[in-house]
Parts: structure tokens; C-alpha cells; sequence
């Protein structure tokens, strides 16, 4: 683990916020335009990549190797750079590239900052919205049309009261599917989609679980550390740490955290498709 000064943290939250400002001018430059095309990384699927995400990306990049050149860098376009600060910032310049392609307001831009035992710092950004969650190095807070709030996730209430989100079953396996569907036949309200947003609401209080499968660190370390900021909960299926990806519960307390777990931990290993 690498320790942050706590004379450090302003600036490095500040930067963390330029560089959400730099990724919202150039996503929000192609948002609902006409003729805006992806391209899809596999053949098997679609998994799409537009010239938005890749110029969102570049320009975080440019502005960490200006300021911080010393940081690492782990986005999902440009892969990584290897740091010397044992800091690495943690880029999705589009989380959620199929809603962005479908004009929904639901995508986001991540950025968050790392050290070796995982994320210390995230932020959620919508641009279109103009909506930013925000939370780690003693921040945890929300700036959007309401104004500025402060983070603070849902209060304890029993699974059968609980609303849930999830990306299923656009991904993960039978297996995997089954063990959600299992979760969801207890909840009140089961919604499906919304990407990283559904994140951020669970660190606004607004819902209890996000259930995923088949995610990478860039798609979940900047939510892991707005959620935790907010008081909530995120591991793996296994109640294990979770900023490498794969199987997510994101939880708003550990309350509802552990009877979510009872269900999902009986799901078999195994791998599934990223999302």
C-alpha cells in the first residue's frame, strides 16, 4: 500500500476531477451526433469502441503525463504504463459505449487512482446529465443539477425491501445467471442495465445492490471507491476483494452485503465473458 500525504490529497483529487472535465468535453463532442459509428473489438460479440472513447482516454493521458508523469496508467483503450509513484489511475473514458451509441444518459466516464492493495480515490462522471460522484481521500460527495451532496448509501433493510440492478443477462454465464435470478426472485424491484450509474446510486442512497459478472479493474475501481467513501460495500461473490474485476456485489451496507452473499457465493467458479 502506498500512503498518500494528507497535503497531497487536494491535489490529487483536483486532478482527479480535470481529468473527468477533459473526458466530458470530448465525449459530450460526439454525444447524439449524427453519424457517430463504433467499431467492435470481438468478432463473437458486439463490443463497441468509438472514436469518443478513444479521444477521452488520450486526453486523460495527456493531462496525468503532464502533471504526474511519475503515476502509472491502466485505461481500456490505451492499456498501461507502468509508474514509478506506486499510484496508477485507473481509466473507462466510456463505461457503458452501447448506451452512449443508443443516446441514453446512463454511460459514464471512470477515473480512479490506485495503489497496489486497490482503488483510493474515484470519481463517476455523466457527462450529459452533468452529474459527478465523487469519493475517497476524505471525499465523498456529489456535484449536479441539485447542487453539491454529500454521499451517504442506503440505510439497512431486509433483501425482500431491496432493489437491485444488474447488466444480466447481457453477460455472465448460466451459472452466473442463475445464481442472480436466484438474488433478484428476493428482491422487491429488479432493474436491469445502467452501467456505472447504477453505481452511483447506490453511493447516493438510491438503491441497495448492483449484481455483475465479467467485469475489468477499469470498469469497477472508480465505483468500489465511491461506494466505500459512501459507506457501502463491494466484493466479489466470494465476499473477497474485488478491484481486479470479475464477479461484482456492490452493496449500500453490510447487512444486505451478506444476505445478497448467501446467495450468489453457492454460484460455481468458473470464467465468464467480459461485459
Amino acid at each position: 500500500m502506498t500512503t498518500i500525504a494528507e497535503a497531497d490529497r487536494p491535489a490529487l483529487v483536483a486532478l482527479a476531477e480535470e481529468l473527468a472535465d477533459a473526458a466530458r468535453a470530448a465525449t459530450l463532442a460526439h454525444f447524439r451526433a449524427d453519424g457517430l459509428t463504433a467499431e467492435s473489438k470481438e468478432d463473437a460479440r458486439f463490443d463497441p469502441v468509438t472514436v469518443a472513447d478513444r479521444a477521452a482516454e488520450a486526453a486523460m493521458r495527456a493531462l496525468i503525463a503532464k502533471r504526474r508523469p511519475q503515476d502509472g496508467i491502466f485505461g481500456e483503450e490505451m492499456g498501461q504504463v507502468a509508474g514509478t509513484s506506486g499510484l496508477t489511475w485507473v481509466l473507462d473514458p466510456i463505461d457503458g459505449t452501447r448506451g452512449y451509441l443508443s443516446g441514453t444518459p446512463t454511460w459514464g466516464v471512470l477515473v480512479a487512482l490506485s495503489d497496489a492493495s486497490g482503488p483510493v480515490l474515484g470519481v463517476i462522471d455523466q457527462p450529459y446529465i452533468g452529474e459527478r460522484f465523487l469519493g475517497g481521500l476524505g471525499e465523498a460527495r456529489v456535484d449536479g443539477p441539485l447542487g453539491r451532496r454529500a454521499l451517504k448509501a442506503r440505510a439497512p433493510r431486509p433483501l425482500s425491501q431491496a432493489i437491485l440492478f444488474t447488466t444480466f443477462p447481457e453477460v455472465g454465464t448460466p451459472d452466473e445467471g442463475a445464481a442472480f435470478h436466484r438474488l433478484a426472485q428476493q428482491a422487491r424491484l429488479t432493474r436491469y442495465g445502467m452501467d456505472c450509474y447504477a453505481y452511483a446510486l447506490v453511493a447516493a442512497g438510491q438503491i441497495d445492490l448492483v449484481v455483475e459478472a465479467g467485469l475489468q479493474p477499469y470498469d469497477v475501481q472508480a465505483p468500489i471507491a465511491v461506494i466505500e467513501a459512501a459507506g457501502g460495500v463491494v466484493t466479489d461473490w466470494q465476499g473477497r476483494p474485488a478491484h481486479m474485476g470479475g464477479r461484482i456485489l456492490a452493496a449500500a451496507n453490510p447487512a444486505i452485503h451478506a444476505e445478497a452473499l448467501a446467495i450468489l457465493s453457492t454460484c460455481p467458479p468458473g470464467l465468464s465473458a467480459t461485459r
